[in-house]
């Protein structure tokens, strides 16, 4: 099985502070980073700081595909080699958002992919050690 594990579920915000706020004061998660994607939009990453994992990506601002404010805007799993992942899937005709794997600060990889209803999935490779 390609798939290592569930890496975190992507949801749109209204307000990043005040959802920031609330995992973190009143469900306990850590902000493990926070950065700008684009001038538009906002990651918030959080999660447990003594293991690294993260559970939750908050999506602040407006993308093309974006989902309501509230709402799941993906599913990521894990992968150890998203090349292998993404050209295995392309081989079962697997249809994709984008045909280029990107990259988050230069160093983890991400691409994104349809499920059966369209629902959208995300391959997730680490930052190599």
């Amino acid at each position: 099985m390609a798939i290592k594990k569930f890496e975190h579920v992507g949801v749109m915000v209204k307000d990043l502070e005040t959802s920031l706020e609330f995992y973190q004061n009143i469900l306990g998660l850590d902000l493990l980073d926070q950065f700008n994607a684009s001038p538009e939009v906002v990651l918030a990453f959080l999660g447990d700081k003594n293991s690294g994992q993260v559970y939750i990506e908050l999506v602040s601002g407006r993308t093309d595909d974006s989902a309501d404010d509230g709402k799941v805007n993906h599913i990521a799993f894990t992968v150890d080699n998203i090349d292998e992942e993404v050209d295995r899937l392309r081989s079962l005709n697997v249809a994709f958002f984008q045909d280029e794997i990107l990259e988050i600060k230069g160093k983890s990889r991400y691409i994104f992919f349809k499920g059966p209803d369209g629902e959208k999935l995300e391959l997730f490779e680490p930052a190599k050690k």
